[in-house]
């Protein structure tokens, strides 16, 4: 056994660790995040050797004018991460998004706790970075975190073992193995790895939970950190004595409901005109290029077709792709269309397609597809809904024939609406006489914003859209 002040060699046993504490533990404190970590704690146990104190931050580009909630820490203080590790998870109105530790290291301060608000720009908190050629060593026993300084008693500390070359390659988990972890509460660095690369798979976790040594580890008591007291929520009050439920608004629900009365009354003076347009063109052209775009693994919808066409429309009447400020209208060069997606009950999501002034028809339908596709599976990233410079709202696919007006998505000055695809009969003149024919038709309708566009842009863009559609392939 060593005793301080004492050289030691590599390999040398320092001490060994009950499952017990001591009956004359020492009294140690948890800290805040500006405090330091008393003298105490810090002869508890060496520490691995440091560079400097790394912030854990919320990138700026990640959020476009919405606030984030912290929805769970992946990792406890004092744990070892390796860069690109997941650490903390955020949640927004619309999406969650990991953020991931910026370099190698021991969690140290936790700025943020779950359920607080943070900004683009935020500390969520801090890791001591560790210099990996440096012998590993055992974390310190008590970190800071983000709370008023409490008594706790110490516990022994499971040693880490020491960072290998491997290490980043046992940290490339999937989802199960790290639910197990998280559920089990346990380091992957004590658990050999039989995959690739000695990466951790869902039997060597299952069988290191049999194992003897999973057993003695479960003992290991753990420092507790304060939670930040939560304020008390008042439910809401029924307006009447009918009976009824009150069903809570999601994170999604709310922001969508700032936006639209944001949008309709304090930003846009919403003017909406409505065209009828036939599909017969791009029926027939859907019929014939659908089954190579199936072979291609894309699905061809009529929605790839209305972006196409009002990227097209646009260069008509540019002043649609654009924002409007006090002194000027922002026209912006590149079409980055959002198509509105419903989530059913969950809300609504508007994913962007990129350029699709410089796409062809199957591009178009391929990036369509992963936009949606990922917002129906909730991995949508905020990245995937930012820059927007037009909208588009297919809303027919739920039986609507036409809606006004269907509100602006800000800082945008219009939203393109398509309704419901139904037979029709119309008079058509056909070697000058008049003749009843059944059509595939469509309402068609386009919501401005009377501060940048007028009727007369309007009523250009919807007919140049109409007559791109009604003509295809011709």
């Amino acid at each position: 056994m060593a005793i301080p002040g004492e050289d030691v060699a590599e390999g040398v046993t320092l001490g060994l660790i009950s499952g017990k504490a001591p009956a004359a533990a020492p009294q140690l404190s948890v800290v805040e995040s500006q405090g330091s970590v008393p003298a105490q704690a810090q002869n508890s146990a060496p520490v691995q050797q440091a560079t400097e104190l790394v912030d854990i931050e919320l990138p700026a580009d990640q959020l476009e004018g919405t606030a984030a909630k912290v929805a769970a820490w992946h990792v406890e203080i004092g744990a070892t991460v390796k860069a690109g590790d997941p650490v903390i998870e955020l949640e927004t109105d619309k999406v969650t998004m990991e953020i991931t530790a910026p370099a190698d290291g021991v969690l140290m301060v936790k700025s943020r706790q779950i359920g607080e608000e943070v900004e683009a720009g935020s500390i969520l908190g801090q890791l001591q970075a560790v210099n990996a050629s440096a012998p590993a060593m055992a974390p310190v026993a008590a970190v800071a975190s983000v709370a008023h300084a409490v008594p706790v008693t110490t516990a022994p500390v499971a040693v880490t073992p020491a960072v290998s070359g491997e290490r980043s390659a046992r940290h490339l988990i999937g989802p199960v193995v790290r639910r197990l972890l998280k559920e089990h509460q346990l380091n992957i660095d004590l658990i050999t790895g039989s995959g690739r690369g000695g990466r951790v798979t869902r039997d060597d976790v299952l069988a290191y939970l049999k194992s003897p040594q999973a057993q003695q580890a479960a003992q290991v008591v753990a420092v507790p950190t304060p939670a930040k007291p939560v304020a008390p929520v008042t439910a809401p009050q029924a307006s009447s004595d009918i009976p009824s439920r009150m069903v809570p608004h999601t994170s999604m629900r709310k922001a969508i409901a700032n936006h639209m009365v944001d949008s309709l009354l304090h930003t846009s003076p919403h003017v909406t005109s409505v065209f009828e347009m036939d599909m017969g063109n791009i029926i027939e052209h859907r019929k014939q290029c659908k089954m190579g775009f199936n072979e291609a693994g894309v699905n061809l919808t009529f929605t790839a077709y209305f972006l196409s066409a009002a990227a097209k429309a646009m260069e008509t009447v540019p002043a649609v792709n654009a924002r409007f400020h006090e002194e000027a209208l922002e026209i912006f060069e590149d079409v980055n269309i959002g198509v509105g997606t419903a989530l059913g009950d969950d809300g609504l999501v508007v994913p962007v397609v990129r350029k699709v002034q410089d796409m062809n028809l199957f591009q178009i339908a391929t990036a369509l597809q992963q936009q949606t596709e990922r917002a129906r599976s909730g991995k949508l990233t905020a990245a995937d809904m930012k820059g927007g410079t037009f909208t588009i709202s297919n809303h027919g696919v739920s039986g609507s024939l036409f809606a006004t007006p269907i509100i602006i998505n800000q800082p945008q000055v219009a939203i393109l609406g398509i309704g419901k695809l139904e037979k029709r009969v119309v008079v058509e003149t056909i070697n000058g006489e008049d003749e009843m024919r059944i059509r595939p038709k469509c309402y068609v309708s386009l919501s401005i914003d009377h501060r940048a566009l007028d009727a007369f842009q309007t009523n250009l863009f919807l007919s140049r859209f109409v007559e791109i559609i009604e003509n295809w392939g011709q």
